[in-house]
């Protein structure tokens, strides 16, 4: 079995046994790495690179986008549907203008993000593990 075939299968069966947490926490961590990819396409001016990138983030942030729960998020899931909205107009503006400054700005957003559900994924957990010892 080659490299690239167990590391498919290895992430396949964390996908599987994740959390719903977890795979928010997942996705983020795709989002900020093609960002990344993206960014730096743009730097090397790597159109392809650049472009598969881009796609590959805005399909994250419309998955984002779908799991929202707005009964139970309330106020907050309503602000995160704006926020992804708003990285979804911006990606697509930088796939047809190519600024870097709004890319490095969207990467900063995207790691925020990710260092916040991943946070709340461990406090998640740790209060999870309390409640099974008490």
């Amino acid at each position: 079995m080659s490299y690239a075939t167990q590391t498919s299968s290895y992430r396949e069966m964390e996908i599987h046994a994740a959390s719903p947490h977890k795979l928010v926490v997942i996705l983020f961590e795709h989002l900020v790495v093609n960002l990344e990819r993206a960014r730096i396409a743009m730097e090397r001016n790597d159109i392809e690179l650049r472009v598969t990138s881009l796609r590959r983030a805005r399909d994250i942030v419309t998955e984002l986008l779908g799991t929202l729960d707005f009964e139970q998020g309330g106020a907050l899931a309503n602000q995160l549907a704006d926020l992804y909205q708003y990285m979804l107009y911006e990606l697509v503006d930088i796939g047809k203008r190519g600024d870097l400054y709004v890319m490095r700005k969207l990467v900063n957003v995207a790691t925020l993000l990710r260092d916040g559900f991943v946070g709340a994924a461990e406090q998640l957990a740790v209060s999870k593990s309390a409640l099974k010892t008490a």
